[in-house]
């Protein structure tokens, strides 16, 4: 009786997971399993702590919030009730989801989340706690919370989110059960963007292919003008390095644009969170704060202000880093035209752009251009100032034998 009605009334929470049918069934199971547990009977399919793992844009935080709503809620997933509204957006008392502030979690972060991951649910029967960015995580972080995802409290479920597996510490994923997720293939994100946007099927197909996948990219490109025009902006740069000037104002140029996106971002974050601390402590009232309380604001104002600087130095990276993507999919595409492969292009509406470059260089060039992509991607993931590593790819997309040459110098 309870699978039956699991088949019935889970499939409404699941509908945000595009193309992942083998995700849905293993955590609609598990989610059941959890139920069954809650009466003392086995549930096999279910665990306390799980890694769920995927490229971005397949949708590794959709499912891990759609699997915390199917714990919290009283039908399984029911997609209508307050605990399903709720919990994918980080407002249901026992879903927690983590996001790290910087670029990485600290010791400091992860002593936070075991405190959080200990206490009882209020109004469930489980404490579901998503860590997004598991990946993040750094070795001492991780080792503060190995025991408390091996040996949790009996209520508490953890749900890390990673790029993928080898991503995160060995130690970490070995305590937990792996969930892969898929790219959703390029017609299922076009059906999606048609269906639940409105999107004309001309524009969904553009931006499904584009996105390479990557739904939230593919809603923006299909939905926002402002962001098809900046992809334009950063496609047309490989024809634009001429010399180094040309390829130190390219790079200036992208930074400033994934500046000016990334304060679109954060800005209005920071408006409200600046008008919140001051509600909170009473300073938008006529009453003047004073002594130990004023000075409690404002030391709780220069924290705000540093976890603000660390969100915007992310979020800016993560704006270069898109365009980056944007790049590696164009210089792919200049590849399968240069060997003629019978594969689909990202960017088939450029095809005359593509042959041009294709024709001005050689499949070798073209492969030195994509790994100075990635190199400059780990560079950035690394810390390094986006401008040092923005000017440096240039210059390779440029000469793209250049770093050949000063190997062999070395």
């Amino acid at each position: 009786m309870s699978q039956q009605r699991t088949q019935q009334t889970t499939q409404p929470i699941w509908d945000a997971l595009i193309g992942q049918d083998d995700a849905v069934a293993r955590l609609a199971r598990a989610a059941s399993d959890a139920e069954h547990l809650t009466r003392g009977e086995p549930g096999p399919a279910m665990t306390h702590a799980w890694l769920i793992t995927g490229p971005p844009g397949s949708g590794r935080s959709t499912a891990a919030t759609a699997f915390a709503a199917a714990l919290v809620c009283p039908e399984l997933g029911c997609g209508q009730c307050q605990a399903c509204r709720l919990a994918p957006v980080n407002g249901h008392p026992d879903v927690e989801v983590i996001r790290p502030a910087s670029l990485t979690y600290g010791v400091d972060e992860a002593r936070d989340l075991v405190r959080q991951a200990s206490m009882s649910p209020s109004s469930s029967h489980w404490h579901v706690v998503i860590v997004e960015d598991a990946d993040r995580l750094t070795e001492q972080a991780g080792n503060v919370l190995l025991k408390a995802i091996e040996e949790p409290p009996p209520h508490t479920v953890w749900i890390l989110c990673a790029p993928s597996v080898e991503d995160v510490l060995p130690t970490i994923r070995s305590r937990t059960r792996h969930l892969a997720m898929q790219t959703p293939s390029t017609a299922a994100v076009a059906a999606l963007l048609v269906d639940r946007y409105g999107v004309d099927q001309a524009i969904a197909a553009f931006a499904a292919r584009a996105s390479q996948g990557h739904i939230g990219r593919a809603r923006a490109l299909a939905t926002d003008e402002h962001a098809r025009l900046r992809r334009q902006e950063i496609l047309r740069i490989p024809s634009q390095l001429h010399d180094i000037p040309s390829c130190f104002m390219n790079a200036s140029n992208l930074l400033e644009a994934a500046s000016e996106d990334a304060r679109a971002i954060t800005d209005p974050l920071d408006a409200a969170e600046e008008v919140q601390l001051r509600s909170s402590y009473g300073a938008d009232s006529e009453v003047r704060i004073k002594g130990q309380l004023r000075r409690a604001m404002e030391s709780a104002a220069k924290d705000l202000a540093r976890r603000q600087k660390t969100r915007a130095t992310r979020v800016l990276r993560d704006q270069v880093d898109r365009a980056l993507v944007d790049l590696l999919g164009f210089y792919r595409d200049v590849l399968l035209v240069q060997l003629d492969a019978p594969i689909a292009l990202i960017n088939d509406e450029m095809r005359p752009q593509l042959t041009k470059l294709a024709m001005a260089g050689t499949p070798t060039d073209t492969g030195r251009r994509l790994r100075a992509i990635g190199h400059a991607r780990e560079q950035l993931a690394a810390n390094v100032t986006p401008i040092l590593a923005l000017e440096s790819l240039m210059v390779e997309l440029k000469d793209p034998w250049i770093r050949s040459t000063m190997d062999i110098s070395a």
